[in-house]
């Protein structure tokens, strides 16, 4: 069958392939701590009551029909004023873009800045950059990142290649790590790019900034969230941000997400997600748009929200320090934001009470699945290389209860090595 070059060079989701077993060990009555979703469990996270009522309320009230194409212009007022009240900086309502989720924007982006053989500059480990960059026949440029720094990408890392970047993936907080960048940093990167469009002048395109600041509400104590416009004003005119109710409101199934930049990039947007028909609903438009203008409902739900989150993290992080320091080959970084634990296992080489080795990283993540019941997701999913040993931990579907529990299977599975 002859199909499209994308369609037969699209890669698979290293994900869907890990669900795929664990899915094979659950029917055979295994016990497994899954925390390799992105997502969260409604009956452990449900979203705020306020949003799930006024989405009911509007169904009641027959709102079924297509919204504007751009979104419903009662829910960009509302954006205006959060976007005002928790970023600090004033955009238009034709400067936001409203659809279904963040993904639709992702494209968007893409395909309103990308030409075939543009340049993507983005970080490894992060969320299907590889992916869309892949969608627009774009050149992949990877910033270097480690553990030194927190896998988040530096300045230093990206000045070697901005002359030749269109567009510059960056993610605070970010998704798989649970890091964040410094305002310090930020403004480094920001500098840079300002720097770059003014050596190339008026006739020639521009390197723009992709922000995705989806978990922007989920920091944890000391850290705040901070954002390319907010520290380097300059930056504003090659900035396109993206933000959704999906992961600070755990509304993922909601699907209401938004962009927000220059109102000619947010136009020409508009016109390639019209064709794709990639709207948020309508009702789920008219609840999201009323609770987003109340404070009150907004401070209450993250405030008990991030406690829920940071407990669960900070109780895990703990737990593999301590199995650290008892000698095992496990490390983590402490988390700062967003839903995720950035964890290692340097076990490669080791052998299993069978005497089997475990030759590559692939083998130790099929012996955390089997022995400990621990589903985590690697790096490499992430667009890291295969040989890396660190991966990403989600507590988004984590019951407290189990938290123990897995720690202490994950310690009798790393005794049995060898």
């Amino acid at each position: 069958m002859h199909l499209s070059k994308l369609a037969d060079t699209l890669i698979g989701s290293e994900i869907v392939k890990l669900g795929g077993e664990i899915r094979a060990l659950q029917q055979q009555g295994a016990k497994i701590y899954n925390f390799t979703v992105g997502d969260f469990d409604p009956n452990v996270f449900p979203i705020p009551t306020l949003l799930k009522d006024e989405i009911i309320k509007a169904y009641q009230n027959n709102f079924t029909n297509y919204p504007a194409a751009e979104g419903n212009l009662d829910l960009r007022e509302s954006l205006v004023d959060y976007i005002q009240e928790y970023f600090n900086v004033d955009y238009a309502t034709d400067e936001i873009l409203v659809a279904g989720g963040g993904r639709p924007l992702i494209y968007a982006i893409f395909r309103t800045l990308l030409d075939k053989g543009d340049t993507v500059l983005y970080a490894v480990p992060s969320w299907n950059n590889n992916h869309y960059t892949h969608f627009v026949e774009g050149k992949h440029v990877l910033i270097p990142t480690d553990a030194a720094t927190k896998f988040m990408p530096t300045a230093a890392g990206i000045a070697p290649y901005i002359k030749e970047a269109n567009l510059l993936c960056l993610c605070s907080p970010q998704n798989p790590t649970g890091t964040t960048l410094s305002a310090e940093e930020l403004m480094k990167i920001c500098d840079l790019v300002v720097a770059e469009n003014e050596r190339r002048g008026a006739h020639q395109k521009p390197v723009y900034i992709m922000y995705d600041q989806m978990y922007s509400q989920l920091t944890f104590d000391a850290i705040s969230h901070v954002h390319p416009v907010g520290v380097c004003a300059a930056v504003r005119p090659y900035t396109i941000y993206l933000d959704a109710i999906s992961k600070s409101f755990a509304a993922t199934g909601v699907r209401v997400g938004w962009a927000f930049g220059p109102s000619l990039i947010i136009a020409k947007m508009k016109a390639i997600l019209t064709h794709l028909g990639a709207w948020a609903p309508m009702a789920e438009q008219k609840g999201t748009a009323v609770f987003l203008k109340n404070k009150d409902a907004i401070v209450s739900y993250i405030d008990s929200f991030k406690k829920e989150i940071a407990f669960r993290l900070d109780a895990i992080y703990k737990g593999l320090i301590a199995l650290k320091q008892q000698g095992y080959a496990v490390d983590a970084i402490a988390p700062e934001a967003a839903i995720y634990l950035t964890i290692q296992f340097d076990l490669v080489g080791k052998k299993t009470e069978q005497g089997v080795l475990l030759e590559k990283q692939s083998d130790v993540t099929h012996y955390l699945l089997k022995e400990a019941g621990l589903a985590i997701v690697p790096f490499s999913a992430f667009g890291a290389d295969t040989n890396s040993n660190w991966y990403r931990l989600s507590v988004g579907t984590c019951k407290k209860e189990d938290i123990d529990a897995m720690l202490h299977a994950l310690d009798k599975a790393l005794a049995k090595l060898q």
